[in-house]
This record gives C-alpha cells, structure tokens and sequence, in this order.
C-alpha cells in the first residue's frame, strides 16, 4: 500500500474508533439495509436525493428530497412544478434537476424490481445507462443508500481527502469512467486496511471532512 493511503487509513481508524461517531455510522448502514428492503417510494426518495446531491450541499438536497415527497410530488409533479419549487428553495440547477427527476421515474420503479438480482457493478452500469442526471458517482450514492456495501461513493470530498493524504497527486477536474475504478480500487484497499466496507468508509471520511455522519 502506497504511504498516502495508509496515512488515509491511520486517519479512518481514529475517528472509526470513537464511539459516537461508529455507532452513527453503524446506524447509517442499518438504515440503508432498510431502504433496500423498502417498496418503491423509499428508493425514488433516495434516487431524487441523488440527482439533486449531484454537484451541490448534500445536506440541501436531502431537504429539498423530502419537501418533494412532503408535498407528494414524487411521482406526480410536473417538470415545472419541480422546478419552481427547486428554484424557490435555492438549488444551482433547478431546470436540469426537475426534468431529471420527472424521468427517472419509470427507471426507479424497473430497478425496485430488478436490481436487487443483479451484482453490484452491473446494476451501476444498469442505472448509470438508464436514469438520466446519473453518472458512476450518483449510481455508486444510491445504491448504497439501498444497501449496497462494495462500491465507492467519489465525490469532492473523497477527492480532496486523498489528496491531501497524499494518496493522488491532484482532485481531478472530471473522473473518467476508468478513473473512477482505478480510485476506487484505491479506496478498496483502504477500506480493508481499516477493516470496513467501502459504505462505512465514505461514511468515516465524509465525517473527517465535515464533523457528522450523513447520508
């Protein structure tokens, strides 16, 4: 293992080893192994937080996720009914966003029924291909916040946590597709030297960066 990522690993461990914030994250990963098991509704909640995260203050796009289904527009809100109340609540891309959503719903209710049979990287692949404003990062997000533990999560703040460690030269501007995989194989061995799956980790990571565990 390169000096970087086991510099990365002793900094998970640390903060791994206070209770608080493991018992957090062991709360965390319970709840998504719920929302896996959950019915559709559950699954396109976490799909519109997804799409809305992308690119933006996760923890504002949770907000929105649930003023959507709060008002019940889930299923049935209008691109731009969605998007007046996107624009209204601050998001950056409230037009992109909206149409997004209004399409993936087809999508989300064929994945409730056939993800759950496929292998990690090929539901990925599945979504990624099928549900528009998802790239490897948004498809990596929601499913594990279904429940998936074996893939990795690579946003900015995975990004510039290896970087800092020293474990990648530089955040990159964009992630390939095959950049992705090779920094997720990275994050694969950090996880293993830390004794947890890459869920937990970007759970632990995520908390380095901001002081909470989220979602």
């Amino acid at each position: 293992m390169r000096a970087g990522l086991r510099r990365l690993a002793e900094t998970v461990r640390r903060v791994s080893e206070i209770p608080e914030v493991r018992r957090a994250v062991s709360e965390r990963m319970e709840e998504f192994e719920r929302i896996g098991k959950s019915g559709v509704d559950s699954w396109m909640l976490e799909a519109v937080f997804c799409i809305l995260a992308a690119n933006f203050s996760a923890v504002k796009a949770y907000e929105m996720a649930l003023e959507i289904q709060r008002r019940g527009l889930l299923w049935s809100g209008g691109q731009a009914e969605l998007e007046r109340l996107l624009r209204w609540r601050g998001h950056r891309f409230p037009r992109a966003r909206a149409s997004f959503i209004v399409s993936a719903r087809g999508p989300i209710r064929e994945a409730r029924a056939i993800v759950p049979r496929m292998g990690s990287r090929e539901a990925r692949e599945w979504l990624r291909r099928r549900v528009r404003g998802f790239g490897m990062k948004e498809a990596s997000h929601f499913l594990r916040n279904t429940g998936r533990k074996d893939l990795a999560i690579i946003d900015r703040h995975i990004l510039r946590a290896l970087a800092e460690h020293g474990a990648i030269e530089e955040v990159p501007k964009s992630l390939t597709r095959r950049r992705y995989l090779e920094i997720e194989s990275l994050l694969s061995q950090v996880a293993e030297e830390v004794g947890a799956s890459l869920a937990e980790l970007d759970l632990y990571i995520w908390y380095t960066r901001t002081g909470f565990v989220f979602r």
